[in-house]
């Protein structure tokens, strides 16, 4: 079997020669190459066409947001981002590469870990991304607004029998979820549940990045808020905490992990079904696993319309072909149209043509 072909990025020496000798440790890892800034790796990227690239986001010459968007337009490559950003603006740029293309992020080792646990999770997390076929991802795309559904001057006033809607994603989220965002006109006329599987370094400050890629109002979900008060929001599940709902409230538990996940997308979805029933919309996006297909049936089985991103436009088709498998889905859209479907059930819209 072929080795995995690997190039690492990291302007700390000390971490790269960690990273180097990790990759070189390993039978099934191939080191190509290694640079510690972002304009050296666009070039060794497109001279050595690795199978999959560590990346930090904190380089010289070029960022690793920039880096990001320049390989993902020209060479596309899974992209490892592992880094120890925790401060706002370092959080933002993370969310940003995740939404530019990136598969993944690891948080860097803080050398508290026990011994060999942070680089076996390194290597799993480096090979499952390399298998990963990644598409063009040109940035721009998610740059503007003016896709956005507007309401229909024609329908609106009618009533809709759907009262909440519910996403769920994991691999390739960020960008997914900005994008039906996006296409759901604002005001919108119900609560919007997210759960995105995000590590809880990297989760602090999702939900403020949200906030400002779409004309809706983004906040992380708190226990006992009421949902009947939260129509036109979105809410998202903390990082490491499951978000459910009880008696038309929300509820934040740290109940165990379901599939390795915490917030788990069928712990959502199995609630909404329970406490919505046929009112309900669900949406399962790009991600790895099978967490949501479950849950994304429950609601069918209760009435709820159901929504699967297809495998074209999905970075990973794993937790949407779980679904689809499972009979969970009413319909299987590209990413590009669920956005515009919800918004026709939900308040009767004209899609807004791009300039």
């Amino acid at each position: 079997m072929a080795k995995i072909r690997v190039l690492v990025v990291e302007d700390s020496l000390t971490i790269r020669q960690h990273l180097v000798n990790i990759v070189r440790a390993d039978p099934d890892l191939e080191l190509l190459g290694e640079t510690d800034n972002g304009k050296s790796a666009i070039e060794l990227c497109q001279t050595l066409r690795p199978d999959v690239m560590t990346l930090d986001m904190m380089l010289p010459v070029l960022t690793g947001l920039q880096a990001t968007e320049q390989i993902m337009a020209h060479c596309p490559t899974p992209i490892l981002i592992v880094s120890a950003s925790i401060n706002r603006g370092e959080l933002f740029r993370t969310y940003d590469a995740l939404a530019a293309g990136a598969v993944d992020v690891l948080e860097k080792p803080t050398g508290q870990e026990p011994d060999g646990q942070w680089e076996r999770r390194f290597l799993s997390t480096l090979k499952l991304v390399s298998r990963i076929k990644v598409i063009t991802h040109l940035r721009g795309r998610l740059a503007h607004w003016q896709r956005a559904a507007q309401l229909n001057p024609d329908r609106v006033g009618e009533a809709s029998v759907r009262r909440v809607v519910a996403i769920g994603a994991s691999t390739g989220g960020p960008g997914a979820v900005t994008e039906v965002l996006r296409a759901l006109p604002a005001p919108f006329p119900v609560p919007i549940l997210i759960v995105v599987h995000i590590g809880a370094p990297f989760g602090a400050a999702f939900a403020e990045w949200l906030d400002g890629q779409s004309p809706h109002r983004v906040a992380a979900a708190s226990d006992g808020m009421r949902l009947a008060t939260a129509a036109g929001t979105v809410l998202l599940a903390p990082a490491d905490q499951h978000l459910s709902l009880q008696g038309g409230a929300v509820r934040l538990t740290r109940d165990p992990e379901r599939h390795s996940c915490r917030p788990s997308v069928d712990t959502l979805f199995e609630a909404v079904a329970r406490e919505y029933g046929s009112s309900a919309v669900a949406c399962l996006l790009t991600g790895m696993g099978r967490d949501g297909a479950a849950g994304l049936l429950e609601i069918r089985r209760a009435g709820g319309l159901t929504i699967a991103q297809d495998e074209r436009t999905s970075v990973v088709h794993g937790m949407p072909r779980e679904a689809i498998l499972l009979g969970a889905a009413e319909r299987v859209l590209a990413l590009d149209e669920i956005g515009p479907a919800v918004a026709a059930e939900l308040c009767g819209v004209q899609k807004r043509r791009a300039p």
